[in-house]
């Protein structure tokens, strides 16, 4: 069998290692149109403030390795055409100019998504940047120890925008956060959360601009200097455009269905339209443990879930791909945080009626000093109004909690209920716990609630 896999992140090389794993003499063809072969945009921020000193090592794989297990890899290639009755692909070679067609009998597209461009005036000047992909890093990089720029602009405060921000604020400049919804982060968090982690922001140079849409931007010699929103203007050496992304699929409009996103259409084995091709990735949906249903949610974790899939059914091991909880964490300064499944803000989006618990702890006895590690922590249950079952939850804190979150996905997969978290057990020691763990706690209070 001949799969050609066209993509190189996390839901392309997932695919690839599935293959490897399973049938590892399947002829693999693997496709990245850039010169470098599964860059971890996730990383970014690792490299940008130093913890990761080489740009070239946030990657899952090399061309020499993967070549060594016998994959054919073509990097600087482009897929630009699929032709589904001919089973052929159409590639472009952006080192010779060469062009030629190849055979399949299976296809993955793991073909993502790109920055939204905001359509705004202005949005051709220089030092108009995005948050995505190795060469956005390298450039990223250049402009943090740059003298020339004081302040930076955010455009967007989803987690590359706060990735962002938080590179820049250590990096000594003066930064600005827009974005037209209310509250940062308000997509992950509830608003207990986020006003915490806006104030800790605030302490770092960080402004927030919320709910203000972006009219334009200005500039002088070509390049940026203000941003200006329906409220106000904000001088701009450096603008990080990160307001959400669009899918990389209008090459495929009339190849396979999709959605009037332009999102590609797939089944619950992550087969096309066409059986013969998969998709896997940012420009799919996936399914959705806490409703049942489709939803997006572009995840790394997804995709390689989607990706090691993709490998069994097209191998001939018809598996479904199990539903996800869109599980996430993120580290703002000195709090880390995570959250799952359905918040109290977003289950207007979902049409269920919601309850929800706010519980607020130490993450060790009170007995504890701070100085130890004891911290206070935000956790936050939600939960069906009427069965209990629990649909999503929060946590923050100083001390790194956020591994609770996992409970919950599982809970959220397993169908489980708050009677059931109730009285979990889980281990109690002083030097790391207290002796209820505070998901317990949410959950009896829970309990409480339904009564």
């Amino acid at each position: 069998m001949k799969v050609i896999v066209v993509g190189s992140s996390h839901g392309g090389y997932e695919t690839v290692r599935g293959i490897l794993a399973e049938q590892p003499d399947t002829e693999i063809q693997w496709y990245e149109k850039g010169d470098f072969l599964s860059f971890l945009s996730c990383g970014m921020q690792l490299y940008l403030e130093g913890t990761v000193k080489d740009v070239n090592s946030v990657r899952y794989a090399t061309p020499k390795d993967m070549t060594a297990q016998g994959v054919h890899v073509f990097v600087e290639q482009e897929i630009t055409k699929v032709d589904p009755v001919a089973h052929t692909v159409h590639v472009v070679n952006h080192v010779t100019g060469a062009e030629r067609d190849e055979t399949y009998d299976k296809l993955v597209l793991s073909v993502g998504a790109v920055p939204f461009e905001l359509p705004v005036p202005g949005h051709d000047l220089k030092n108009i940047y995005a948050m995505r992909g190795r060469d956005w890093a390298i450039k990223l990089k250049a402009k943090t120890v740059d003298p020339d720029i004081k302040n930076v602009v955010i455009i967007g405060s989803g987690y590359i925008g706060i990735e962002a921000a938080e590179v820049f604020a250590k990096a000594g400049k003066h930064v600005t956060v827009i974005d037209l919804l209310p509250r940062l982060l308000s997509l992950y968090l509830d608003t207990e959360f986020t006003e915490v982690l806006t104030t800790e922001m605030a302490e770092h140079g960080i402004q927030a601009a919320t709910g203000q849409s972006v009219k334009s931007f200005a500039g002088a010699a070509g390049k940026v200097t203000k941003v200006v929103t329906d409220q106000g203007e904000y001088p701009a050496d450096l603008v990080v455009s990160a307001a959400g992304i669009r899918a990389n699929t209008a090459w495929l409009k009339d190849t396979i269905d999709l959605d009037a996103h332009g999102l590609i259409t797939i089944n619950d084995y992550l087969q096309t339209s066409d059986p013969d091709i998969f998709a896997v990735g940012d420009a799919t949906l996936v399914p959705f443990a806490p409703t049942g249903q489709a939803n997006r949610i572009a995840l790394a974790t997804n995709a390689r879930r989607q990706g090691r899939f993709a490998a069994k059914n097209l191998l001939g091991t018809k598996i479904a791909m199990p539903a996800v909880s869109g599980s996430s964490a993120l580290s703002v300064f000195d709090y880390h945080f995570a959250s799952t499944g359905i918040k109290a803000g977003t289950a207007k989006n979902f049409d269920l009626q919601t309850k929800s618990v706010l519980i607020t702890d130490t993450a060790q006895p009170k007995f504890v000093p701070t100085a130890a590690g004891n911290a206070k922590v935000w956790f936050k249950l939600t939960f069906d109004a009427a069965t209990g079952r629990i649909l999503g939850a929060q946590i923050m804190s100083k001390a790194n909690v956020t591994a609770n979150i996992n409970t919950i996905a599982l809970a959220i997969q397993a169908k489980l209920t708050v009677y059931d978290l109730a009285y979990t057990d889980f281990f109690f020691q002083p030097g790391f716990d207290r002796p209820w763990n505070i998901m317990n706690v949410a959950a009896q209070a829970a309990v409480k609630a339904l009564q």
